[in-house]
């Protein structure tokens, strides 16, 4: 070897190899490695006859767990809700607030608890603008856009935020961001967490709202309910700290004033399509685990619906 010649490296030409080897469908999910998944997902509802037509109502039971909904459903304790058919049991898009919502507003809503892969998702809102193909799933409406509220915007929508927790209350910078992706959005202490009516003053705030809204205008709203959060205690008679008893108790509470929400919104606005799910679970002690925020199964399984009003 010429004693002026330097060594292969063999590792910085196995990259540069690398860059310039041509990358079929660069930028897409490998959808044919899904081999539990024949084809995409369709959507069990055409957004695309949804989006224009009707007003979306969002509506997250925050920290609602998947078992405590399945218990009051099979004992016939959520009537508004069992109205609307039964909970399905999903994958949390996060383990607590901050990063489900980013998620869920970006179109990942909670997955199917059996979904092996992204191709097993069921796809409402699909942003285009990402990998996955770039190609809208049949049956989900593809927008552009950061939020699927900025691409319901784009259509025509008047997109509303009625906040419940700290992440929407607006009095500090992080309570902030997720009030901005919305062009108007609400919050006052009477919505927030440790008010016992809280979910009543929601839904009463947004029957007057509806009162002078634009019948012409669709509307795309989202509902943060805090009353399944902590702390619920004071829904159940004699109890002095949250437990499973209690979370139930407060959901039993929140179905009572859901039904007010959606008789009076059906009959002021028509037709709806609703979203309605947990953004993750909570703790109580399993396994030695209190609240959320960590990965367990009781955290990382929400309950969710959709249905038409």
């Amino acid at each position: 070897m010429d004693v002026h010649e330097k060594p292969q490296d063999t590792k910085n030409m196995e990259v540069q190899e690398n860059r310039q080897a041509p990358c079929e469908h660069a930028g897409e999910v490998p959808f044919r490695l899904f081999s539990s998944a024949k084809a995409r997902r369709t959507s069990s509802v055409d957004m695309n006859q949804v989006v224009g037509q009707m007003d979306i109502l969002f509506i997250c039971l925050d920290t609602l767990r998947y078992d405590a909904a399945v218990k009051e459903q099979e004992d016939g304790a959520t009537p508004v809700l069992n109205r609307y058919g039964s909970w399905k049991k999903c994958q949390a898009p996060g383990n607590f607030t901050w990063p489900s919502h980013h998620a869920m507003f970006a179109g990942f809503l909670p997955a199917d608890h059996e979904a092996k892969n992204l191709a097993d998702r069921e796809m409402l809102f699909f942003p285009r603008q990402i990998g996955m193909g770039r190609k809208t799933p049949p049956g989900a409406y593809g927008f552009s856009g950061g939020t699927i509220m900025e691409g319901l915007e784009k259509e025509g929508y008047d997109t509303w935020c009625v906040g419940g927790v700290s992440f929407f209350d607006k009095r500090s910078d992080l309570g902030k961001v997720f009030p901005g992706y919305f062009r108007k959005s609400y919050w006052n202490p009477s919505f927030g967490c440790g008010v016992k009516d809280s979910t009543k003053n929601q839904v009463d705030f947004i029957l007057r709202k509806l009162e002078a809204a634009d019948p012409g205008q669709r509307i795309f709203m989202y509902l943060n309910v805090d009353a399944i959060h902590y702390p619920n205690s004071f829904y159940l008679d004699g109890c002095s700290h949250d437990n499973l008893a209690s979370h139930r108790a407060a959901l039993r509470y929140t179905d009572r004033e859901l039904g007010q929400l959606f008789d009076h919104w059906k009959g002021k606005r028509g037709d709806t399509f609703v979203i309605c799910c947990s953004d993750h679970g909570t703790c109580y002690g399993e396994d030695g685990c209190q609240f959320h925020g960590i990965n367990h199964p009781v955290v990382n399984t929400v309950p969710y619906k959709h249905f038409f009003l």
